[in-house]
């Protein structure tokens, strides 16, 4: 197998700006969260997935949606992406799901302003059934996936920004 990326840890400023603004945290407890967070890692050797943790407690009602952030970016290799999809367990059992349906991570997402914070937006598909997700269980795994690109492609322009930077 080719080893193509590595995850990192983005910066605690970085980190604690997103989660006290999407997740409501203190700035202690965002600074807690921070230093308890576990790089993504492959549950055994056949595991093409690279499970996510979740940095604190989430609690979804039946519909509701929260934006995660996940305090890890990822330095990819070129001709290379990152998809992000539902622990599937969570998804069987709750319907969850990312928003965006897959997540889809460049490898210059690692430079842009936001120093390439994976964030993930969930829902809670269920109808009638609490989402818990505790800190640091799994919530949605990765695949890297080489990419290939058409005979005529010109696309010279460079990434600044985060999500929606790119059109």
């Amino acid at each position: 197998m080719e080893r193509m990326a590595q995850f990192q840890k983005v910066s605690s400023g970085q980190f604690v700006g997103q989660a006290t603004e999407k997740l409501g945290l203190s700035e202690a407890e965002a600074v807690r969260a921070y230093e308890s967070i576990v790089l993504p890692i492959r549950a055994t050797r056949g595991s093409a997935g690279y499970d996510f943790f979740a940095p604190v407690r989430i609690e979804l009602a039946p519909g509701q949606s929260v934006s995660v952030p996940t305090g890890i970016r990822a330095k990819i290799g070129e001709g290379w992406v990152l998809m992000l999809y539902p622990r599937s367990g969570l998804g069987f059992k709750f319907g969850m799901r990312l928003c965006n349906t897959v997540g889809v991570i460049d490898s210059d997402y690692y430079d842009s302003e936001n120093e390439g914070h994976i964030i993930a937006k969930i829902t809670n598909g269920s109808s009638d059934k609490t989402l818990v997700i505790e800190s640091g269980k799994g919530f949605m795994q990765g695949v890297f996936m080489p990419y290939g690109i058409t005979v005529d492609d010109e696309a010279d322009g460079i990434r600044v920004g985060g999500f929606g930077s790119t059109t």
